[in-house]
C-alpha cells in the first residue's frame, strides 16, 4: 500500500481523576504521554487537559462529582469530533438517543451536545477538535 497521510485523529477518550494533576504527571512518566494544553478552573482544578501519544491522544480532567454537566462527573467517556454537529445532534435525536447534554455553544468556540448509548455509557460529539 503506498504511503498515505494519516487522517486526524477524531475519537478521544476522555477520562476524570481525582488527582488530575498527579494524573498529567503520571500517564506522562509511566506511559509517554507528551503533555499538551491545560487548562484550570475558577478553584485551581484541571477543568481539561490534552495529552498526546503518537497520532493520538486523550483528554482528562478533574473528577467533579455532583456537577450538572455529565462530563464533570464520569470516569470516563467518549469525545468525537464531527463537522456538522448540527446534522449529528438530529441523527441521534431521531434514533432515540438519551440526549444529556443538549446542543449548545461552549465558552471555548466549539458546539458540542452528550448523549449516552444503549448501556449509558457518556459520548460527546463537537466541533471541537484538540491538539495533538
Amino acid at each position: 500500500m503506498p504511503d498515505e497521510p494519516a487522517a486526524p485523529c477524531n475519537v478521544f477518550p476522555a477520562l476524570h481523576y481525582r488527582d488530575a494533576r498527579a494524573a498529567v504527571e503520571w500517564l506522562t512518566r509511566a506511559f509517554g504521554f507528551t503533555p499538551g494544553m491545560v487548562a484550570e478552573g475558577d478553584d485551581g482544578h484541571v477543568a481539561h487537559a490534552e495529552l498526546a501519544l503518537g497520532a493520538g491522544g486523550i483528554m482528562l480532567g478533574t473528577l467533579r462529582e455532583g456537577s450538572e454537566n455529565p462530563w464533570n462527573a464520569e470516569r470516563f467517556g467518549i469525545y468525537v469530533h464531527v463537522a456538522d454537529v448540527e446534522a449529528h445532534y438530529a441523527r441521534a435525536r431521531a434514533a432515540g438517543a438519551e440526549i444529556v447534554r443538549e446542543l449548545a455553544e461552549m465558552p471555548y468556540g466549539a458546539r458540542e451536545y452528550s448523549a449516552r448509548d444503549l448501556d449509558g455509557n457518556l459520548w460527546s460529539f463537537g466541533t471541537y477538535l484538540p491538539e495533538r
